[in-house]
């Protein structure tokens, strides 16, 4: 008997508590975190840092992906980076520790997430237009030009995430 797979998130109707103008940011995020939860479940630990024909690793992707939801987040709350924020972003790409493991990476992002969906409910559709700055050089974005970002981008690099893990499960 084969089971029907679940329809994409955005077809499976709105989310609760979330305007309809940002459903879309909810819907993509999720679909990500889906889709790499799904692939990564078993994902081989010795693979994590592996960068077939130099692309970026699976662990970059994870830590980028978790960085990333973080600084546009908190620029569409129209607030600077934090000295952490900064210090991670420096660190994306490195290896945390040697025991650093796909289960632990996933949990950050996971949280993240749920962090990203918790800003989504409490955000006052009358702020989605006013301006908010991105990084030092205070670029001009809009609340709601931030958060298709953030979820445009997790797009991107989910997919990204996705074939480098399949690349490497096929060359192991």
């Amino acid at each position: 008997m084969q089971i029907e797979p679940k329809p994409e998130v955005w077809l499976r109707g709105p989310l609760p508590e979330i305007s309809d103008y940002l459903q879309p940011v909810a819907h993509a995020l999720l679909q990500a975190q889906e889709e790499i939860n799904d692939q990564l479940g078993n994902f081989p630990n010795a693979l994590l840092w592996e960068r077939p024909a130099n692309v970026a690793s699976v662990g970059f992707h994870l830590q980028h992906l978790t960085g990333v939801l973080d600084r546009l987040f908190t620029y569409a709350r129209a607030e600077s980076l934090s000295e952490n924020q900064l210090a991670y972003l420096k660190a994306e790409g490195q290896q945390p520790s040697p025991e650093s493991t796909v289960a632990d990476l996933l949990d950050k992002f996971n949280k993240r997430i749920l962090i990203a969906l918790a800003q989504l409910k409490h955000t006052d559709e009358e702020t989605l237009t006013q301006i908010r700055y991105v990084g030092r050089a205070m670029l001009p974005s809009t609340h709601l030009g931030l958060l298709f970002h953030a979820a445009e981008h997790t797009q991107r690099h989910t997919g990204q995430l996705l074939v480098t893990a399949r690349i490497l499960r096929a060359q192991h």
